[in-house]
């Protein structure tokens, strides 16, 4: 399982890295080890002012849909627009290729109730 330090981690399995004032986000290794082969990412939410922990969009495996959420509040600026022929990418590379969103984060202090990678590996493993 792979759980890159240059990320934050959200108990729901998102993660976010910020570049710049720019931030990226996506679902986590563990996350779409759990769901499997992923067929359809839906975000309607672009141009979106969100919170944290508000949905931003929906991820589609063979036998079911997950909500997606904000690890931080802020401007939605774009999704990966990939993934609408290459779902997959989110299994292949989660922390790469496969990112969902790029935010504009709000508050900086929003990052502050995240979780680092020990956090987030001592969530998973217990």
């Amino acid at each position: 399982m792979n759980y890159p330090t240059n990320v934050k981690y959200t108990k729901e399995h998102e993660w976010i890295r910020v570049e710049g004032d720019i931030a990226y986000v996506g679902i986590t290794d563990y996350a779409q080890q759990q769901l499997g082969d992923i067929v359809f990412v839906d975000i309607q939410t672009e141009g979106e002012t969100l919170e944290a922990g508000d949905t931003f969009g929906t991820i589609e495996v063979v036998k079911t849909i997950s909500d997606l959420f904000m690890p931080v509040g802020g401007e939605v600026l774009e999704q990966n627009t990939a993934l609408a022929d290459q779902p997959e990418l989110v299994n292949q590379d989660p922390y790469g290729e496969g990112w969902l969103i790029k935010v504009k984060p709000a508050d900086d202090a929003d990052f502050d109730s995240l979780l680092d990678a020990e956090a987030y590996k001592t969530l998973i493993n217990g």
